[in-house]
């Protein structure tokens, strides 16, 4: 995988989220609080609602919009809702963040 420099795991808090611009869209990338990395699709399936304005609780986020709960793990909304928004490999090294956007596009193709 091509990896790409996003930032540090300290310009997100705990718990918090950060948007990142990129040629395949926004990409929503999270910090739970016990420090993991998500990075998903910034737009909630149901009607677009900007997912990294969401409260993070475990390894969810709560749209802001009309409360719509996705998992922050498989992008999939949970409880009765039904949708989901495309996952983006992250990972931390060091202090250093990265995501993978070739497996994004590979997953528009």
């Amino acid at each position: 995988m091509n990896w790409i420099a996003i930032g540090s795991i300290a310009d997100i808090p705990p718990r918090g989220a950060r948007c990142v611009a990129t040629p395949q869209g926004k990409i929503a990338v999270f910090r739970t609080a016990d420090d993991r990395i998500f990075a998903i699709e910034d737009h909630c399936p149901h009607k677009g609602g900007p997912l990294s304005q969401g409260i993070v609780h475990g390894a969810a986020v709560t749209c802001p919009l009309h409360n719509w709960v996705i998992s922050l793990e498989t992008g999939k909304a949970l409880g009765a809702d039904e949708g989901s928004v495309r996952t983006i490999p992250a990972k931390v090294e060091g202090q250093r963040l990265f995501i993978a956007l070739e497996a994004l596009a590979s997953k528009a193709a």
